[in-house]
């Protein structure tokens, strides 16, 4: 890697939302620009209308092309000539208009090579219209302009958890049918990989959670007996995902077995999101991982009733870029040793002794008949205060 700072890519969203003024203020903080080297994609009248109507801080120099930015400072590349009228917290075709554009420019110039991640700032996807299109959202939208056929994983990362949901806007209704053992793996799986390549995690241990809650009897619903207990077993026994569940949600985050996981793959979206807001005071920032481009964002609404009142705090917008730079360093270090490996001297054993807490029996010895009649309220749990097994 060139001897730089990192090159941080930020589209300013929606320009009648919070952008600029979560922009500005991170950047108020002199160490931001010790960090990093931003490069705003939008606009420098919008940006000074911003700045002015909210009465802060925000100087920034305007710059023609990306290899034109310079350490030290705020640069902004401009990415429309257009007018565009500034409608404080009312998202319009003509703002959404806006942060297209500023997002079809960034993935252009990553595509060349002249940033290294990307930041998005808050927008609204219903306004958002292109060609015959309507914008899908920033994942979608990402692979699309990427081209390579990969999928992405959005992972919600706070200082508790690191969670993913199975489903993606699936009505309630149609969640249990929607997990299924094949996407269970897969979402699992990238997970794992996310874990190990993003947050320099050795040997992750991924934890499952069930649709439905245990049974009275102990015994668990078809979805978990049909896709989830078998993509567990199988992940395992593969010794491809140090994966371990089912566990039903609320015994899980009520008895603080998510704090022994590196990561949680919930449901579907209430599953996964009241927890993350319960459980840390602090922030939540989304994670696009498994592509190329490394982007980070807000967990948050658009926050349109705060557009305009200067009254947005920076620390999400500080964590979410601190985020994307973490993970752009530990995906250096984690290819450096793949680049030139050396051969390997011996095999790794699995440490499956009792030491190890939520332990797998060796050959994972579910017997199907047994498994009906007498199967633990929690696979793989961990004892109560009293001695027993959950």
């Amino acid at each position: 890697m060139e001897n730089r700072k990192i090159r941080v890519a930020i589209t300013h969203g929606d320009t009648n939302g919070i952008g600029y003024e979560l922009i500005f203020k991170t950047f108020a903080e002199p160490e931001m620009l010790e960090l990093c080297t931003p490069i705003i994609y939008g606009s420098p009248k919008i940006a000074a209308y911003h700045r002015k109507a909210l009465d802060i801080q925000g100087n920034f120099t305007i710059i023609n092309s990306a290899e034109e930015a310079s350490e030290g400072k705020l640069n902004l590349l401009p990415c429309f000539d257009d007018e565009v009228k500034v409608d404080f917290g009312t998202p319009t075709v003509e703002s959404g208009r806006a942060a297209l554009k500023a997002i079809d420019r960034a993935m252009t110039d990553f595509r060349e090579g002249a940033f290294d991640v990307l930041v998005a700032a808050p927008l609204c996807n219903s306004n958002i219209q292109g060609d015959g299109f309507k914008f899908p959202g920033h994942r979608e939208y990402i692979e699309t302009s990427l081209g390579n056929s990969k999928k992405g994983l959005l992972v919600f990362v706070n200082d508790s958890i690191r969670m993913v949901q199975l489903t993606h806007q699936v009505a309630l209704q149609d969640v249990a049918a929607a997990v299924t053992k094949e996407k269970v793996e897969e979402k699992s799986t990238l997970l794992f990989e996310a874990l190990r390549r993003d947050f320099n995690i050795s040997n992750p241990r991924v934890a499952v959670l069930s649709l439905n809650p245990l049974g009275k009897d102990g015994s668990w619903g078809t979805e978990e007996n049909q896709a989830i207990i078998p993509a567990v077993e199988n992940m395992f026994d593969n010794k491809r995902v140090n994966a371990f569940g089912p566990y039903a949600a609320d015994v899980f985050f009520d008895k603080g077995y998510y704090k022994e996981f590196d990561g949680v793959v919930a449901m579907y979206h209430d599953q996964a999101v009241i927890p993350l807001s319960i459980l840390s005071a602090e922030p939540t920032v989304k994670l696009l991982t498994g592509l190329p481009l490394v982007c980070t964002t807000l967990y948050a609404d658009n926050c349109f009733e705060n557009a305009g009142k200067n009254v947005c705090d920076p620390n999400a917008f500080r964590k979410a870029i601190y985020l994307a730079i973490d993970v752009f360093r530990n995906r250096e270090r984690f290819q450096e040793p793949l680049a030139n490996p050396l051969q390997k001297l011996y095999h790794e054993k699995r440490d499956e002794s009792e030491k190890v807490r939520f332990s797998v029996q060796k050959k994972r010895e579910f017997n199907k008949d047994a498994a009906q009649a007498k199967r633990p309220q929690k696979p793989q749990g961990k004892p109560d205060e009293e001695g027993n097994k959950e």
